[in-house]
């Protein structure tokens, strides 16, 4: 019988005084895999030890050491260790102050970025977030790391053509407009005059991710803040939308590799 594989997952999250940083999240796993989710944050990212695989827009990508990982707002994605020795990484969640939307197809089109001054960058900003009372150098650092990566993004602009509005978009739309109360499959198909099952359908054909698994991407998300803001994992499920903590607990868990209650015994509180 083979041995069974090892589970680790170490993790520390925090809300630094910073502005622009919506989360900064340091994990270390082993033998587990993210399912496919998105964020309502630009994911900026690095890897310290092992590699991540992952995919982005229906394209594999990995993240060897020297790079640096960019991944848009919105945009389903996964990630798994690529080797049985599984990975270290720190990443910051940045809200859309520093990079814009107009800058999401050319993070889709080529999210990896080897660049040794920006790796090097990120990793002096992991260090100026890790100690309460440097805000001003973490804010110094975060403005040059948004000039290098608008600088290396922009240049894509030009040779992608800009999306149509669609009917995915539109359903899109409705969720965000509901992450809390939730929306029925019959109530957005009466609301965009569309058949449920091609909503469905148009929905994962152009985001890559089922309406519902984006919905509950989008709720776990609002529990991270509120569980780093100190709030009980119970009265967090009730003010996100889930069913109760369970419900919480077994989507948490699957999206960010613990349970909530030990994501929020992880964090660091910043006075």
């Amino acid at each position: 019988m083979a041995a069974r594989q090892s589970v680790t997952q170490e993790v520390t999250a925090w809300r630094p005084r910073v502005p622009g940083v919506t989360e900064v999240f340091h994990a270390r796993f082993t033998g587990y895999a993210y399912p496919m989710h998105v964020h309502d944050a630009w994911t900026l990212l690095i890897v310290d030890d092992g590699a991540v695989r992952y995919d982005l827009d229906r394209h594999e990508h990995g993240t060897p050491a020297d790079t640096v990982t960019l991944l848009p707002p919105h945009v389903p994605h996964n990630g798994s260790p690529a080797t049985a020795d599984g990975f270290r990484k720190r990443v910051v969640y940045l809200d859309g102050t520093l990079l814009g939307d107009d800058l999401i197809g050319a993070a889709v089109d080529g999210p990896d970025l080897r660049d040794p001054l920006l790796r090097q960058r990120v990793g002096l900003l992991h260090s100026a977030l890790a100690r309460p009372g440097d805000e001003l150098e973490a804010e110094s650092r975060l403005a040059l790391i948004g000039e290098r990566l608008r600088g290396l993004l922009r240049p894509r602009l030009a040779v992608r053509e800009p999306a149509d509005p669609s009917l995915a978009g539109a359903l899109r739309e409705l969720l965000d407009e509901r992450v809390a109360d939730g929306l029925a499959l019959e109530e957005a198909a009466r609301l965009l005059h569309a058949h449920p099952a091609h909503l469905v359908r148009a929905f994962s054909g152009a985001y890559g991710i089922a309406p519902h698994q984006y919905l509950m991407s989008r709720r776990v998300g609002r529990a991270r803040r509120l569980l780093l803001d100190g709030v009980p994992p119970g009265e967090t499920a009730t003010a996100t939308g889930f069913y109760d903590q369970a419900h919480l607990t077994r989507h948490f868990r699957k999206l960010v590799g613990v349970p909530p209650g030990r994501y929020r015994d992880s964090a660091r509180y910043v006075s």
